[in-house]
């Protein structure tokens, strides 16, 4: 259990990372990045299939899923920064 809960940290980590890499700016630093990740991991989880998208099979297609989920926190994150 302990295993896995790291071993998901560390991929929302990087997933984080890539987002930041992805999204013109830069990132917000590797605590912000790793939980930007892991948030974005869940939300691509949760709302790609209520809408009946789909990024790939198997765990590539959930990485992608993934980054796309964290890039999409990451552009509302700083949307909200603006404000």
């Amino acid at each position: 259990m302990l295993i896995a809960f790291l071993i998901w940290i560390i991929i929302g980590a990087i997933i984080g990372w890539l987002a930041g890499l992805l999204v013109q700016g830069g990132g917000f630093g590797f605590i912000a990045d790793a939980l930007i990740g892991i948030f974005g991991s869940v939300l691509a989880g949760w709302l790609f299939p209520s809408l009946g998208l789909e990024i790939g099979h198997g765990l590539i297609g959930s990485v992608l899923a993934s980054v796309v989920g964290a890039a999409i926190v990451v552009l509302v994150v700083r949307l909200l920064r603006r404000i």
